[in-house]
């Protein structure tokens, strides 16, 4: 653990490491304020592996059961949530590499309050052609774009959590938005061609 010191970050960040230190210490009825805080990036991210509700409750729960028993290993060396992330990263591709599926978070709806029609419609057939082509990219390529955009976490994370290097990381992100930018010329500015 921490022995005490916070590295800098957000308050939530410090909420984390000093609830984590808690469990450590013995009261484990606390685990389950670091499972509200997180359950929903998790389950985000086994949306991007999974297909079934099922399958990603099953993937959400092995996440959290696996983050508890190996609480005590958390040295407090990275983000809380950049070390759940590369626990629940690796039990994802464990599984998938057994079943052979990936799907991108760009596969989710997006609402937004008080749409027209109009909007919602061009809205959805782009969402469409980026799922389209996102759906063409090699799988290295989908986890890092993933990760970046969607989940917001920076190229030495992405590391951390996948274990590619970072410069890899770099050049996939490029190479993926070259690849998306080529497949989609016809969507841009809200048209179709």
């Amino acid at each position: 653990m921490t022995d005490g010191f916070l590295p800098e970050g957000t308050a939530e960040e410090a909420d984390d490491l000093f609830i984590a230190g808690r469990v450590v210490s013995g009261e484990r009825d606390l685990f389950r304020y670091l499972v509200t805080r997180h359950q929903k990036a998790v389950y985000n991210m086994g949306r991007s592996f999974f297909r079934n509700r099922e399958d990603i409750s099953d993937f959400v729960q092995e996440v959290f059961l696996k983050v508890y028993r190996s609480l005590s290993r958390f040295e407090g060396r990275s983000r809380f949530s950049t070390w759940l992330y590369s626990i629940a990263y690796n039990t994802a591709v464990n599984e998938i590499t057994r079943r052979k599926e990936y799907h991108s978070l760009v596969e989710g709806d997006i609402v937004i309050d008080g749409d027209t029609p109009e909007r919602k419609l061009v809205r959805d057939i782009a969402r469409d052609a980026v799922l389209e082509a996102v759906g063409e990219l090699p799988e290295r390529y989908r986890i890092c774009v993933d990760m970046y955009f969607f989940y917001d976490r920076s190229y030495q994370e992405i590391g951390l959590i996948t274990g590619f290097p970072v410069n890899t990381i770099k050049s996939h992100v490029f190479r993926a938005k070259k690849l998306l930018r080529e497949k989609l010329k016809g969507i841009a500015q809200g048209g179709i061609e």
